[in-house]
């Protein structure tokens, strides 16, 4: 107890003096500036890197995949489209990487389920591949459905109940809209049994389906500026005339599933059948997410719906620093603690027309700036810390996914440097590492 007690004051003395030290200094230092690099770009003005995603292995081995792409347009040698998605390893806490795997699906995550290693994404259907030797070698790749078209991004992975738990995003694109599909996407809740194999669709649950555009709530008049920016429901709006710095219609995107496991919480379910649906919101606004709800059925069935304040009222969006660009929620039983990692704006009031150039799309697309906040309730959060930041708007830190690792977090970034073509493509794939990040709580 005295040791524990001992540890704890440390801890507690080390945080104050970092604060004391950053304020002192004028300035807050990063977390976890320093990073390796896990894939650099031979070619950063036409290869450039997506979709990173982290978990950890029972043996302590770090598993992170991430995608190559020369972003649709033609490439040497070949002169074609090059895309690549890596599965990529390291045994020694980050420092070094080796190359596993190579497969074929975009916005891919990897996680552990049972005694296998799965990785779930998309090849315009949901697909997923499995291992069952940390990594090394792996099964064919399947597909869990034979209609639609998915979207998503590496976002978390729930465990309860014995089962598995994320979402994956499907197009309704019947609905007219035209340019970047944000508003046509439904966010869907899947299950399994975490020790049933995945790689069998009947394995799987997928929730109703609840799209965006089809929301009578989504054109509710309101008193928070929604949409910020002129916005067409079904074009793409240049904000600068005649085509410049452009604005997709409203819509939801790169969802986080959580659960509330406090009585005490408004939102919270006795019977543990109902989970929260948390979303990158395409507004114009900066920190406001969008959410949804999932109900479990007694036929196992899952329904999902619009979520509903006490006092009855329809509630699309919430409060969250970040929400305006995907960000990464994880879960700390420890701490009983949410912890989000996103982007931080800085300069969302800028005239779309004075925007530098090295800025990427509209004002509220800033993204050279991975923030780290932790919240007891989903909604009330508490700022962590920076943990990293590009030298320049066009140095990007973001995208990033993240899982504990012990005492720390362990964080994958879509980066970029001085040499990157823009902060949307960035030439770098970034591993960076917070340690004891649960002494930043105050």
């Amino acid at each position: 107890m005295s040791v524990r007690l001992f540890s704890d004051v440390k801890s507690i003395l080390q945080l104050s003096l970092f604060l004391i030290v950053s304020v002192t200094s004028g300035q807050i230092r990063p977390l976890a500036q320093d990073h390796v690099a896990i894939w650099t770009s031979p070619d950063p003005a036409r290869i450039y890197c997506y979709t990173p995603a982290i978990c950890r292995l029972p043996s302590g081995r770090l598993v992170v995949t991430h995608e190559i792409s020369s972003a649709g347009k033609p490439v040497p040698p070949d002169n074609k489209p090059f895309h690549e998605a890596r599965v990529m390893t390291s045994d020694d806490g980050g420092k070094i990487w080796t190359q596993r795997h190579t497969f074929n699906l975009t916005f891919a995550r990897p996680f552990v389920a049972g005694k296998s290693l799965y990785i779930v994404g998309m090849k315009s259907q949901v697909g997923v591949l499995r291992s069952d030797d940390d990594g090394i070698t792996w099964s064919e790749q399947v597909s869990l459905n034979d209609k639609g078209i998915w979207h998503q991004s590496a976002c978390n992975v729930l465990f309860t109940k014995g089962n598995v738990y994320l979402v994956m995003e499907k197009h309704a694109p019947l609905r007219g809209i035209q340019g970047w599909q944000v508003g046509d996407l439904a966010p869907v809740l899947m299950r399994a049994k975490a020790d049933s194999d995945l790689l069998d669709r009947k394995s799987w649950t997928f929730a109703s389906e609840l799209v965006f555009e089809d929301l009578p709530e989504s054109r509710m008049p309101n008193a928070f500026g929604f949409p910020f920016h002129p916005m067409d429901r079904k074009k793409v709006t240049f904000l600068v005339p005649p085509k410049g710095r452009s604005i997709a219609p409203a819509g939801w995107l790169e969802t986080n599933v959580v659960q509330f496991t406090d009585p005490q919480h408004l939102w919270h379910d006795p019977a543990g059948k109902t989970f929260y649906l948390w979303m990158r919101a395409n507004t114009g606004m900066t920190n406001y997410a969008a959410i949804a709800q999932v109900k479990e059925n007694e036929d196992g069935s899952m329904t999902t719906s619009v979520v509903k304040s006490p006092a009855g009222t329809p509630m699309l969006f919430v409060p969250c620093p970040g929400g305006q660009m995907r960000f990464h929620v994880e879960w700390d039983e420890k701490t009983k603690l949410y912890w989000l990692l996103g982007s931080q704006t800085t300069d969302s009031m800028i005239r779309p027309d004075a925007m530098p150039k090295d800025r990427w799309g509209t004002p509220d697309n800033e993204r050279h700036r991975l923030v780290l906040h932790f919240s007891k309730n989903m909604i009330d959060w508490c700022f962590a810390g920076v943990v990293s930041i590009g030298a320049t708007p066009k140095e990007s830190r973001h995208y990033a996914s993240m899982c504990i690792d012990g005492e720390d977090l362990v964080i994958v970034s879509r980066s970029g440097d001085e040499k990157a073509h823009s902060a949307h493509n960035g030439n770098l794939i970034t591993f960076h590492r917070v340690q004891r990040f649960r002494s930043l709580v105050y």
